[in-house]
C-alpha cells in the first residue's frame, strides 16, 4: 500500500518562507503525477502545483512565481518551496500522487500552513 506522509507545516509571518516535504513508501518513478493541494474550511481542495513524469510543472496562478516543486528520486521525496507568503496561503496542504493508467490517487495525511503576523 503506498502511503504518503507530508512535513514541513508551520506558522510564518507574511512575507516569509516554508518548505513542505512529502515522502512516499514507493519509488518516485512510480508516479504519473505528483501534486499539492490545499483546503481551507468550508472551501473544495485546489490544485497549486504538479510536477510530471518527465519534469515539467504547472502551478495555479496565484502561486506562480513565488511556489516551486520539486522531486528528490534518491529520498523518494516531492516538495514545494513557498515563498514570500501571504495570508491567503494559510490552508492545510495535501501531497498527492497517481499511479497507473487509470491514474489511482494517493493522498497524505495533510500539514498545515499558517501565514499570520
Amino acid at each position: 500500500q503506498v502511503q504518503l506522509v507530508e512535513s514541513g507545516g508551520d506558522l510564518v509571518q507574511p512575507g516569509g518562507s516554508l518548505r513542505l516535504s512529502c515522502t512516499a513508501t514507493e519509488s518516485l518513478f512510480q508516479f504519473n503525477t505528483m501534486s499539492w493541494y490545499r483546503q481551507v474550511p468550508g472551501k473544495q481542495r485546489e490544485l497549486v502545483a504538479t510536477i510530471f513524469r518527465y519534469g515539467s510543472s504547472k502551478y495555479t496562478d496565484s502561486v506562480k512565481g513565488r511556489f516551486t516543486i520539486s522531486r528528490d528520486y534518491a529520498k523518494n521525496t516531492m516538495s514545494l518551496q513557498m515563498n514570500s507568503l501571504k495570508p491567503e496561503d494559510t490552508a492545510v496542504y495535501y501531497c498527492n500522487g497517481q499511479i497507473g493508467d487509470g491514474g489511482t490517487d494517493y493522498w497524505g495525511q495533510g500539514t498545515q500552513v499558517t501565514v499570520s503576523s
